[in-house]
């Protein structure tokens, strides 16, 4: 595929704010997400530069969720906490390395904005340089000039406007949605500048591939079992096809990998006690991967439920995730609904 050149980027024809402005949002939105965007790029460097600094290694903290922290957890978790500092539509934030919500100082009164997110998924691929990423969410509250609570958030959880993520990898890509389309693009390293590569990513219909992590296949709920089994069964079984399966130890990368190639990604719930409902959370992981996969034509749930339609009951809940190929994800969550 032939991209465009640095003197197209320079002319902003291919740009993110452009690209805003071609799929209707508000002015809010805009200067919500653009923000959003510049940390990813600055995050792009931390991580280049983060083996040179001896940054790759654990933190010597824990998180929320009981997970040991690197250090570019807390780096890149500053990154975007510092770029959504000056933005006076967000209210307050969500991230997955602090406990609690995280109000805005500089938010004008009545700011519609929280923004959730995850500064570094797949964190625990630094040391062995492979695949990580950021991802994003931007929820719409309807509060008013009343202060942002908790409960506010996750009513608002089904409101989201806008979701992405940005990939660090052999190319940086940010993958971005407002609703319309999910848009693809690609960082230019000379002119730090994202350039649009791909307007309308759809995900593909069919697909012989799937995602899952197989070392957990003793505390699979039956319904994952029997899935995997058919895929594992090849030409000689009832989907008389041969299938390949795929596993990076980080959620974007493996995401991305349907919007590339189609496919699904499971990260069930498992028989194992405090794994009852997988590993990933809701707000910063299921919902905005959802909302890309969803626009991109693909399905997104939870067991037999659409993961969009989910009310949480916390700011790091988590859920069961099965999304991808809308053909693979109904003959899974079929077995749901037996």
């Amino acid at each position: 595929m032939k991209w465009p050149m640095a003197d197209t980027i320079l002319d902003h024809k291919n740009d993110v704010a452009h690209w805003l402005g071609t799929q209707g949002v508000s002015s809010d939105l805009s200067k919500t997400l653009l923000p959003i965007v510049d940390a990813g790029i600055e995050i792009a460097d931390a991580v280049l530069a983060a083996s040179l600094e001896g940054k790759t290694g654990a933190a010597g903290s824990i998180n929320v969720q009981g997970e040991e922290q690197k250090e570019l957890d807390l780096i890149t978790n500053d990154i975007v906490l510092r770029h959504l500092e000056n933005c006076p539509q967000v209210c307050a934030s969500v991230s997955e390395e602090i406990d609690d919500l995280i109000p805005s100082d500089n938010a004008d009164k009545s700011a519609p904005f929280v923004v959730c997110f995850d500064p570094l998924d797949g964190s625990s691929n630094i040391e062995t340089n492979a695949i990580i990423g950021t991802i994003f969410s931007v929820l719409k509250l309807d509060r008013g000039d009343a202060p942002v609570r908790e409960a506010d958030i996750l009513e608002a959880a089904n409101s989201q406007v806008a979701a992405g993520y940005v990939l660090y990898g052999p190319t940086t890509s940010l993958v971005l949605t407002t609703g319309k389309s999910v848009a693809m693009f690609v960082l230019d390293g000379k002119t730090k500048h994202f350039v649009l590569v791909k307007p309308d990513m759809r995900i593909a219909e069919e697909t012989a591939e799937f995602s899952i992590n197989s070392a957990y296949a003793r505390f699979w709920e039956p319904q994952i079992s029997a899935y995997v089994d058919l895929c594992i069964q090849g030409k000689t079984g009832p989907r008389q096809k041969d299938y390949t399966m795929r596993w990076s130890g980080a959620m974007i990368a493996d995401v991305h990998r349907l919007f590339i190639r189609g496919g699904i990604f499971i990260y069930p719930g498992l028989k194992k006690s405090g794994s009852e409902n997988g590993k990933l959370r809701f707000l910063y992981e299921a919902n905005p991967t959802a909302m890309l996969v969803e626009v991109a034509g693909g399905m997104a749930h939870m067991r037999a439920d659409e993961i969009r339609a989910h009310r949480p009951t916390g700011l790091h809940q988590r859920v069961p995730v099965v999304l991808g190929s809308r053909s693979e994800v109904e003959i899974l969550t079929g077995f749901y609904q037996k």
